[in-house]
């Protein structure tokens, strides 16, 4: 990182992020505010001053993880005086007494509503010899803290930003630790998501993802508060159809992201939505977690396997050129073989374009946790896992191969990891593909700007293609560091 003037004479941070795109978010906002608090971003740790670990609480050994970086961050932290540690999100929120009593060099512990507090809990820790805990058990209504919106935020993404509609869950899925940690599902006024969107593409930002724990159940709460303040013209609808198509219709916005919804409220309205507005991306990430009628009844999951697949079927119909994602858990406590084989009947005729598979894990809190009697052997979750992978790549690779030939809109995310002549993006299914530019373009093709390229060749994780033209500029401006005299 190039310094701006006055670097030298400012504390530095880094933010670690664990988890899913609400944490993303979250960092981004910690990020913000400890810059509008003076502080800058540094390149690793050993330039940092404070470190943030925003952690998550979904996987087994996301506690393994963090204490063991916590571990080396004791030794961090003792090479420099004023040297500060950070613990926030779900698994500070879930083991806040734990995370002090464990690693009591600590400097703040805070949880999952607390992030507009995190420079001013920063600054309180400089005149304490214990760790500083905050953790608030619920989102405070009439305070940033229930949709930071307002917060400054340090992007990660020039041209593209997650767009919180609704924090909570009001889902009892029994692996799920996420109600506990997040709180009950509360969606955020409808005028403030749009607003912020306009805002985002004043600011050259071309993408945005619409962010919640179930988005299409957004506005159910508000509609209900409505109708029970008395307002009887408040029609219980759904909205987020209607979401859909405002933002997308924002002057600026080319493509409109969403994650994640649930296959029990999802509804044709929202197909229609995507179908008839231009803006929303080709691509469904539809949760389906199990294929087995027993096992979904045994997550609280409120769909069969027959419903999920009808729902599937109507989407593409409505839908032209849909990208279906998915999330599936193999091994969940009590899955037979029949119940496995149901998963892998499911996943063929549902024919991904990519999948999320996990291995189910234990998370302290959840109904799950406390099935142990049934938990599946370990060696047949893994042969399961195993065979459920197969199925899924076979069918990633044949929707790869079929865009062999097409022209796609590419969203520019910059150089390849592997190879910096090469550049990488999105396409609109949310599909990697890997091209190089002409020498004449390379310049051109930065970071946020816009180019068709023709697909000619397919791996299952990846497209390759060539480049066959510039469609749009980047519209989001570089800060070009200006040295002092």
């Amino acid at each position: 990182m190039t310094e701006l003037p006055g670097d030298a004479d400012h504390r530095k941070y880094v933010v670690h992020t664990y988890g899913c795109q609400m944490n993303e978010h979250d960092s981004e906002r910690i990020a913000g505010l400890l810059e509008a608090d003076g502080l800058v971003r540094a390149e690793s740790d050993a330039d940092a001053d404070v470190v943030v670990l925003n952690t998550c609480c979904i996987r087994e050994n996301a506690d393994n993880k963090l204490y063991g970086n916590l571990g080396h961050l004791k030794t961090w932290k003792a090479k420099k005086d004023g040297r500060q540690i950070v613990v926030s999100g779900c698994l500070a929120q879930k083991d806040q007494d734990k995370v002090a009593e464990r690693a009591g060099h600590v400097d703040v512990v805070m949880g999952t509503h607390n992030v507009h507090r995190a420079a001013e809990l920063l600054e309180a820790a400089k005149s304490s010899d214990a760790p500083i805990t905050e953790i608030l058990e619920a989102a405070v209504v009439d305070d940033h803290a229930m949709f930071p919106s307002a917060l400054p935020v340090q992007r990660e993404k020039a041209y593209n930003s997650w767009v919180t509609i609704q924090i909570g869950c009001d889902n009892n899925c029994a692996f799920c630790i996420v109600p506990a940690v997040r709180g009950e599902e509360m969606s955020r006024p409808y005028a403030d998501i749009v607003t912020e969107v306009e805002e985002l593409a004043r600011d050259g930002v071309t993408e945005v993802t619409l962010l919640g724990q179930n988005v299409n159940s957004y506005g159910r709460d508000l509609q209900l508060a409505a109708r029970q303040a008395g307002d009887e013209s408040a029609k219980l609808r759904p909205l987020f159809s209607d979401l859909l198509r405002d933002v997308g219709a924002v002057e600026g916005i080319r493509r409109v992201r969403y994650t994640s919804p649930h296959p029990k409220d999802m509804r044709p309205d929202t197909f229609a939505a995507m179908t008839e507005t231009a803006a929303v991306c080709e691509h469904l990430h539809y949760p389906l977690q199990s294929g087995s009628d027993r096992v979904l009844a045994l997550m609280h999951r409120g769909y069969t396997a027959d419903r999920y697949l009808t729902r599937l079927a109507e989407a593409r119909a409505t839908i032209p050129d849909l990208a279906v994602s998915t999330d599936i858990i193999v091994g969940f406590p009590g899955e037979t073989d029949d119940d496995f084989e149901r998963t892998l009947e499911v996943a063929a005729a549902a024919e991904y374009d990519y999948a999320y598979t996990f291995i189910f894990s234990p998370r302290e809190g959840t109904e799950a946790a406390d099935m142990q009697a049934d938990f599946v052997d370990p060696k047949v979750a893994s042969e399961r896992f195993d065979r459920l992978r197969v199925v899924v790549e076979r069918s990633a690779v044949a929707k790869h191969q079929a865009r062999v030939g097409l022209v796609e809109e590419v969203l520019v995310e910059g150089p390849s990891k592997k190879d910096p002549s090469v550049l990488s993006g999105r396409t609109r299914q949310n599909k990697l593909v890997h091209f190089a530019p002409p020498a004449d373009m390379a310049r051109r093709l930065r970071t946020g700007s816009y180019a068709n390229v023709e697909v000619t060749s397919a791996a299952s994780h990846h497209l390759i293609g060539e480049f066959v033209e510039h469609v749009a500029d980047a519209s989001h401006t570089v800060r070009i560091p200006v040295a002092s005299l």
